[in-house]
């Protein structure tokens, strides 16, 4: 009680606020996400600014910034020269995913994570195989195996299955395994939200649907329980790694999730994230000093991983703190 218990005795230097800090971030928590195409020169997202669309070797130099910047870990997405109604680019031996992720392998020492989901290679912009006007879950099933399998031949370390389809780690895991890639870990999109923050995403992927909405098989927004459901659902089949999705508007299940769950837990602070923090920031209507306490405040909801468009600036920020 007053005056004994003075709260400010520990907030007075600056020094000894680092000292007590409970939260800490560090690059080693960070993944940066790379988007990937065949085309001759980079292309700015219009809707992401400081976001491109990365021709192979592109990537594959970004790869090294990343890698020098202490960053651990590259998230990749690809957008194909043919879209068609299954989304046959996405398991391609030389589509622009499997041949980053070869280049990658061999010039750097990153780890290397492959978004697994057929919404950048399919017509119609679903996330698979579309039967009466709906996604065929089981159908779909097939051909996400195929793309993991894809990725982990040519180097990914971790696949990452984003379609919120029921059994899709079941699925992966037993196409990985028979294959010889039982050593590939499983980071599941486990808790993904049919969020309004992916508009900025859609446009660098090119995966908005040409008729209805992911409704049907994303996360209603609404939804906490079902989200402890779908967590023990993928750790039950097999999954290595959780995530949420978005981050900053769903700390509460972040939260709820790292303390029901011993899994490696990611973050994704999505693209409309990181829009309202760049804006903000360009417009001087805030501070640089959100884009890291947005962190912050991820880590301290309980993720373990971080995926956010911000690594790269967030990296540097810290090396020099260092």
């Amino acid at each position: 009680m007053f005056p004994i218990n003075r709260m400010r005795r520990l907030r007075d230097k600056e020094s000894t606020r680092r000292l007590m800090s409970e939260t800490k971030l560090t690059t080693d928590d960070l993944v940066y996400p790379l988007f990937v195409e065949n085309r001759s020169e980079r292309l700015e997202i219009p809707s992401m600014d400081g976001v491109y669309r990365y021709p192979i070797e592109d990537a594959v130099d970004v790869g090294k910034e990343v890698e020098d910047l202490g960053i651990p870990a590259v998230i990749l997405f690809g957008v194909p020269e043919k879209k068609d109604r299954s989304g046959s680019s996405a398991w391609k031996k030389n589509g622009v995913v499997q041949k980053t992720l070869r280049k990658l392998r061999d010039e750097t020492n990153l780890t290397l994570i492959s978004d697994v989901c057929l919404c950048e290679y399919t017509d119609h912009g679903h996330c698979g195989v579309i039967k009466n006007e709906t996604v065929d879950n089981d159908e779909t099933l097939k051909l996400l195996s195929k793309t993991a399998v894809s990725h982990a031949e040519s180097g990914a370390d971790i696949v990452a299955p984003s379609g919120m389809m029921d059994g899709m780690v079941t699925t992966i895991r037993d196409g990985l395994d028979k294959n010889g890639f039982n050593s590939t870990a499983i980071l599941s999109y486990s808790a993904k939200y049919a969020s309004s923050f992916y508009g900025p995403f859609r446009d660098a992927a090119e995966s908005t649907p040409s008729f209805g909405d992911r409704r049907g098989y994303q996360m209603a927004v609404t939804q906490k329980k079902e989200a402890v459901r779908e967590n023990n659902l993928d750790v039950l089949e097999g999954a290595d790694m959780l995530m949420v999705k978005p981050a900053m508007p769903y700390l509460d299940i972040i939260k709820t999730t790292s303390d029901q769950f011993d899994l490696p837990l990611a973050a994704y602070q999505v693209s409309g994230e990181y829009n309202m923090l760049r804006e903000a920031v360009k417009n001087n209507t805030m501070s640089d000093k959100v884009i890291e306490e947005s962190l912050l405040s991820i880590k301290r909801a309980g993720a373990d991983i971080i995926i956010t468009y911000f690594a790269k600036e967030i990296a540097k920020k810290l090396k020099k703190t260092d």
